[in-house]
C-alpha cells in the first residue's frame, strides 16, 4: 500500500475513545421524561404516530419486562447497578432524517462531522444512517444502490413505508421474551436500520450506521432488521460513540439478520462506547439453505458489555460464523461470546474469540453451540483465546458445547497465556518503550482477526490498541 493510500485508509474511520468524548447541548423537541411505564409507550407512539398494533407490541413487552427477573446467571453483579427509573427512554429533536447533510440540525451536524462520517460516507460506503440518542438525523443510501432495489432507512421508516415486509419478520428472529433486555427494546424500540436486499442483488460497498449517544442518563434502544433475499449479499457496518458521564447510561439494542437460501450477511460492528455505559445487546441471525452469517465483531468500550451474537442454521449447508475481539481495561467488564444453533443437516459453524485483559479489566467469554440428534453431518469449530498482560487482570472462559450423536464433526480450543516479561524485556533492549513492546505483543495475539476487519477499521483497532497499551504501563 502507498503512504498516500494508507493515509487515507487512516483517516477513514478513527476510533479513538477520547474522539468520541464530547457533549453539545441540544434543545429536544420530544422528551418521555425518565422511567418506564404504559404512559411512557404511548409518548413513544404518539409521536411517532404508529398504528395500534406497535402500540399493542410495546405494552405486552412491558409486562414481559416487568415479569422477567434480572438475569443472574451471569457474573456480573454490575447489572444491579442499572436504576431502570432514572433513564430516560426516548429524546429526539422532533425532525424527520434528513437526506442532505446541509438539512441536518446544527449541532448534531458538528457531531457527526467532528467524527468524520461524511467523510466516510464520500470515501468508500454506499449508504450511511447515522443515529443522534433516539432517532436517526441523517439517512441515505447512494442512488445506484436503490436503483437495485435495496431498501435501507430507519427501522421507523420502514414501518410505516413498508409495513408488509418488516411485519413478516420483525420479533421472529429475537421474541420479545428472549431475555430481560430484548423485552425492554421491544417496548421502548427507536431508530436502528432496516435493509431489504431483493434476489440475486449484491451490494459492492458496505452500508453504514454510526450510533451516538449524546444526552446524560439516556437509553438508546435501537432496532435493527436486515434481510437479504436468494442469492444476495451485503456488507453492514456499525459503529458506536458516546461522551463519559458521571452517571450510568443504557445501550439496550436488538438485531435481527434473516439470510434466505444461498444468501450472504456479513455484520461487523466496533464499540467504543464510555466507559459509564452499559451495553446489553441481543444480536441473532437465521440463515436458511446454503446461505452465511458472519458476525465480526471488536468490544472495546463500555462499563460493562453482554453480548452473544447468534446464528441459527435453519436450512440444509447453512453456514454461521462469529469473530470477536474483546479488550477490557479497568473498571470494564467485555462480557462476550456467540450461540450457535444447528438446525439442519450438514451445517457449520465457527466461532473465534480473542480477548485482552488490561490492568484490572476483566473479560469473559460465554459461547453455546447446539448440534441435535437428528441431524447429520454437522461441524463446529471453536477456538477462544485469553490474553492476560499484568497479574491484576482476569478472564474465564465458559464455552458449552452439546453436541448429540456420531455423525457430526466438532473441535474446541481454549488457551490463556499472559505477556512474556522475557519478550517485553528482549524488545526494549531493541530501543522499544515499555508501551511500544506491550502493543507489538498485543497486536500480534489478534493480527489474524484483525485481518477480518475491512482496511478502513483494520489499521485503526491496532492504533486503539497501542493507546490502550500507553495507559497501561507503569
Amino acid at each position: 500500500m502507498s503512504a498516500t493510500a494508507e493515509a487515507e485508509t487512516q483517516d477513514a474511520i478513527d476510533i479513538d475513545r477520547s474522539k468520541g468524548d464530547f457533549h453539545y447541548d441540544v434543545e429536544y423537541e420530544h422528551d418521555a421524561g425518565r422511567g418506564i411505564t404504559e404512559e411512557t409507550l404511548d409518548y413513544i407512539s404518539d409521536v411517532k404516530g404508529e398504528a395500534e398494533w406497535i402500540r399493542e407490541f410495546r405494552k405486552r413487552a412491558l409486562k414481559v419486562f416487568n415479569d422477567k427477573p434480572m438475569p443472574t446467571h451471569w457474573a456480573s453483579a454490575d447489572l444491579n447497578n442499572i436504576n431502570f427509573d432514572e433513564i430516560r427512554y426516548y429524546l429526539s429533536g422532533g425532525k424527520k432524517a434528513a437526506r442532505s447533510w446541509d438539512d441536518v440540525p446544527q449541532e448534531m451536524k458538528d457531531t457527526f462531522e467532528r467524527l468524520g462520517i461524511p467523510e466516510q460516507e464520500r470515501k468508500y460506503l454506499a449508504g450511511v444512517e447515522a443515529q443522534f440518542d433516539s432517532e436517526a438525523a441523517y439517512s441515505n443510501v447512494q442512488a445506484a444502490v436503490e436503483e437495485q432495489g435495496v431498501i435501507f432507512m430507519t427501522s421507523s421508516e420502514a414501518l410505516e413505508k413498508h409495513p408488509d415486509i418488516f411485519r413478516k419478520w420483525f420479533g421472529k428472529v429475537i421474541p420479545t421474551g428472549d431475555n430481560k433486555f430484548s423485552a425492554l427494546n421491544s417496548a421502548v424500540f427507536s431508530g436502528g436500520s432496516f435493509i431489504y436486499v431483493p434476489p440475486g442483488v449484491k451490494v459492492k460497498h458496505p452500508l453504514q450506521a454510526y450510533f451516538r449517544i449524546n444526552a446524560e442518563q439516556f437509553g438508546q434502544f435501537e432496532r435493527t432488521l436486515i434481510i437479504v433475499d436468494e442469492g444476495a449479499e451485503v456488507t453492514y457496518m456499525e459503529g458506536c460513540t458516546a461522551p463519559k458521564f458521571e452517571t450510568s447510561t443504557l445501550h439496550s439494542a436488538v438485531v435481527e439478520l434473516v439470510a434466505m437460501k444461498d444468501a450472504k450477511i456479513q455484520y461487523i460492528t466496533v464499540q467504543n462506547w464510555s466507559a459509564n455505559v452499559f451495553n446489553l445487546v441481543t444480536k441473532r441471525g437465521l440463515a436458511h439453505e446454503n446461505a452465511e452469517i458472519r458476525w465480526i465483531d471488536c468490544n472495546i468500550g463500555s462499563r460493562l458489555t453482554m453480548k452473544y451474537p447468534g446464528v441459527i442454521m435453519k436450512g440444509r449447508k447453512a453456514r454461521g460464523e462469529v469473530i470477536s475481539i474483546a479488550l477490557a481495561n479497568d473498571g470494564q467488564h467485555q462480557d462476550t461470546g456467540a450461540k450457535m444453533i444447528h438446525a439442519a443437516d450438514e451445517t457449520t459453524s465457527n466461532v473465534v474469540s480473542k480477548s485482552i485483559s488490561v490492568g484490572e479489566g476483566r473479560s469473559t467469554y460465554r459461547g453455546q453451540v447446539h448440534i441435535p440428534k437428528h441431524l447429520k453431518g454437522c461441524k463446529n469449530n471453536t477456538e477462544c483465546d485469553a490474553l492476560l498482560i499484568n497479574s491484576k487482570s482476569q478472564t474465564d472462559t465458559y464455552p458449552a458445547i452439546t453436541v448429540r450423536g456420531n455423525q457430526h464433526a466438532t473441535q474446541h480450543e481454549a488457551s490463556v497465556s499472559q505477556v512474556s516479561e522475557e519478550q517485553i524485556f528482549y524488545m526494549q533492549q531493541r530501543g522499544l518503550s515499555e508501551a511500544e513492546a506491550m502493543s507489538l505483543s498485543v497486536n500480534g495475539f489478534v493480527n489474524d482477526l484483525v485481518r477480518e476487519f475491512p482496511m478502513e477499521y483494520s489499521v485503526e483497532l491496532k492504533r486503539l490498541i497501542d493507546l490502550e497499551m500507553e495507559g497501561s504501563v507503569g
